[in-house]
């Protein structure tokens, strides 16, 4: 692999940081501001809104801008919002801060896909996507642990201060190790961007990614109460379990890249069913520690091991379909992704506040994993038929 990847790396593990760690942090966020334990979830839920709308929009306007400046430009947007989130003197003006770094977090994983799958021969692009994504495994591994042992610490502004630092770590990386010449797809009209959008089978894998992340987000923006109050975990040993399901995330992620090399949409399709069936099991499993530790590794490596086939069968799909706006159909799926963050934010929030409670958060996800991997099946169907119209004259 290029070295050039480890530059995209290090940018989304700072990312990857920020996007996460708010998770370990939603109790001691909700308790300092005052609020509400679901009103605290929508930060998780503004966060990715901003990445959802912000990344095909502002992609289709930094068209024309060179790859390796545009990149350091993002990192900049992202420290700054970093830093207003540290700062803030209270609930909007945090909200005001985690868009500004969603902004940077949408444009830079559209981007640095096509990026990372441009810098290696054509079989190991999802293996280059992979590596690039493995950023955001690392920084579950390890930046939103120890991002939480220091908002339980020091408070939660200490965390977004360190978060801020990583992002000037990424920014001296992308310029020193990322090329300043690097090839870019032709700006896409507007009407081209307009037919991304509207492309239909486009639109299918967008689903398939929206509802196959977001079902694990409904269970997962909550965990860290869920292995409090459900499980009876304590306070100090939630970020030990953080680390156990980053580790399951990472592994997932590797795999997840070589497995959809080669036919990425029957890849997704087991996965998918898998990943549906561990979070009904962890329903049942939650209650007891060793099997919740085991059924939450299971969750990790599957929620992950989806990500890098997504990413490529949506990018295959519009070279077939919509050539003239690649880089904009690339960036409608890191929307999807954060769509599905923000609508299983959203849904858990509603369980939590009904009178099912935590304890159903993993059903209602598996009930949406179970819908993705069903379009999948959908999208795999769709693909054969050209090639049996193709065969019919020849027979």
């Amino acid at each position: 692999m290029p070295a050039a990847l480890l530059a995209l790396t290090i940018a989304a593990y700072a990312i990857g940081t920020t996007e996460f760690v708010i998770v370990g942090l939603l109790p001691t966020v909700a308790s300092d501001l005052h609020i509400t334990l679901p009103l605290a979830g929508m930060i998780v839920s503004i966060y990715a809104l901003g990445v959802t709308f912000g990344a095909p929009v502002l992609t289709a306007l930094s068209g024309r801008i060179a790859r390796k400046p545009l990149l350091l430009g993002l990192m900049a947007l992202f420290i700054l919002g970093n830093l207003v989130a540290a700062f803030a003197s209270g609930y909007g003006m945090l909200l005001v801060g985690r868009v500004l770094s969603a902004f940077a977090h949408g444009v830079f994983f559209s981007v640095g896909a096509t990026i990372a799958a441009d810098l290696v021969p054509e079989n190991r692009r999802a293996s280059a996507i992979a590596l690039m994504f493995m950023g955001l495994t690392v920084a579950i591994v390890t930046g939103v642990p120890l991002g939480t042992l220091i908002g339980q610490n020091f408070g939660w502004r200490a965390t977004f201060l360190t978060v801020s630092g990583l992002g000037v770590i990424a920014f001296l990386a992308i310029l020193a190790l990322l090329p300043s010449k690097l090839s870019k797809a032709v700006p896409a009209s507007l009407l081209d961007q307009v037919r991304a959008l509207g492309s239909g089978r486009l639109l299918i894998v967008y689903a398939m990614t929206a509802f196959g992340y977001g079902g694990t987000f409904v269970t997962f923006t909550y965990l860290a109460v869920m292995l409090q109050e459900v499980t009876g975990f304590s306070e100090a040993s939630v970020s030990l379990v953080l680390v156990l399901y980053g580790l399951a995330i990472a592994f997932g992620n590797l795999a997840g890249g070589r497995i959809a090399d080669r036919n990425p949409v029957k890849a997704l399709a087991i996965l998918l069913a898998l990943q549906a069936l561990v979070l009904a099991v962890f329903t049942l499993t939650a209650h007891y520690a060793m099997p919740a530790l085991v059924t939450l590794a299971a969750i990790g490596f599957l929620s992950f091991a989806t990500v890098p086939g997504l990413q490529l069968y949506v990018v295959q799909l519009a070279r077939i379909h919509r050539p003239g706006a690649v880089d904009v159909a690339s960036a409608l799926n890191i929307a999807a992704f954060n769509l599905g963050i923000a609508g299983g934010a959203w849904i858990g929030g509603l369980v939590v506040a009904s009178p099912l409670g935590l304890g159903a958060t993993p059903a209602v996800g598996g009930a949406l994993v179970a819908i993705a991997c069903a379009l999948t099946l959908v999208s795999g169907a769709l693909n054969r038929q050209p090639a049996k119209a193709a065969a019919a004259p020849a027979a």
